[in-house]
């Protein structure tokens, strides 16, 4: 049976890290603090925004939070950050996603300065990731390294495979993995033989969307699986991946569960780079 790495072990540990880093600020008379704005009222934003909240309270972080209307319009969205790129005293900034149908998501991401964009969606982010120059990562993905690395899981000439290339998940993924000298494949849903392709990987990473769709017919025996899916099992409150979690456990080396995985890195990297923008900002 696999060997289960804890998410939210691992991201309690990093929080406290954190943590004594932005105390450590507090004590030089820098404050960090996050601007988070919702649009509308999505039950499944409403919960990450107060989790966000949270965590910013919990790592001694300062958050701001705009509440707006449904019917907000998108110039008034748009003026909103632009006094937030303008005051000084916001390290970083998050629009929470999905907005509503009639304001441009793209728009509102190039509208965020790249200094404050701890989202890392904006194209400069991205930008900055692919030469490897300094900036923020997307938070999936920079929370799944280290998720790797704290499970000592060898990654310098590895052969990773990510199976999905959104541009929050798929693509700066398998950039990260470039960096720590894996060899990396992307499989999507035009690849053919995805199955012999995820089966060579020693890290497999999989985003696709799909429930349950990965079993262990798809994973090499002793592989590392980090499963980044979360679905609603219909007609139960229970929770699962993208990976057939009982199937895959019999075969893989290392898995995430889920939930307590993945998730809860995210917003500890989300804190992780609301920190990084604070002393980038003030030298």
């Amino acid at each position: 049976m696999a060997e289960i790495i804890d998410g939210k072990k691992i991201s309690a540990d990093l929080k406290d890290e954190i943590r004594d880093k932005v105390a450590a600020l507090k004590d030089k008379g820098i404050e960090v603090t996050l601007a988070v704005i919702l649009v509308g009222n999505d039950p499944a934003s409403t919960v990450y925004v107060g989790n966000k909240k949270k965590a910013c309270e919990y790592t001694g972080m300062n958050s701001r939070s705009y509440e707006l209307p449904e019917e907000t319009t998108e110039e008034e969205l748009l003026k909103l950050i632009d006094e937030l790129n303008a005051d000084k005293e916001v390290n970083g900034i998050l629009v929470q996603l999905p907005l509503p149908k009639h304001i441009d998501e793209d728009k509102v991401i190039r509208r965020i300065d790249p200094d404050k964009d701890v989202d890392g969606f904006h194209p400069e982010s991205v930008g900055r990731l692919s030469i490897g120059a300094p900036g923020f990562v997307s938070c999936t993905p920079a929370g799944v390294i280290e998720l790797l690395k704290r499970s000592n899981t060898p990654l310098d000439g590895a052969n990773a495979v990510v199976v999905g290339r959104s541009n929050i998940v798929g693509k700066p993924m398998s950039v990260l993995l470039l960096r720590e000298n894996a060899t990396v494949t992307i499989c999507h849903s035009h690849t053919k033989n995805l199955k012999e392709i995820c089966k060579n990987a020693d890290v497999l990473v999989v985003a696709i969307g799909q429930p349950k769709f990965i079993d262990c017919s798809y994973i090499k025996e002793g592989a590392t699986v980090i499963d980044v899916g979360i679905h609603r099992i219909e007609g139960t409150k229970k929770l699962c991946g993208d990976v057939d979690f009982e199937s895959a456990e019999k075969v893989a080396g290392k898995i995430t569960p889920v939930p307590g995985g993945v998730g809860p890195m995210t917003i500890a990297e989300l804190m992780n780079n609301c920190y990084e923008a604070a002393v980038m900002q003030n030298k």
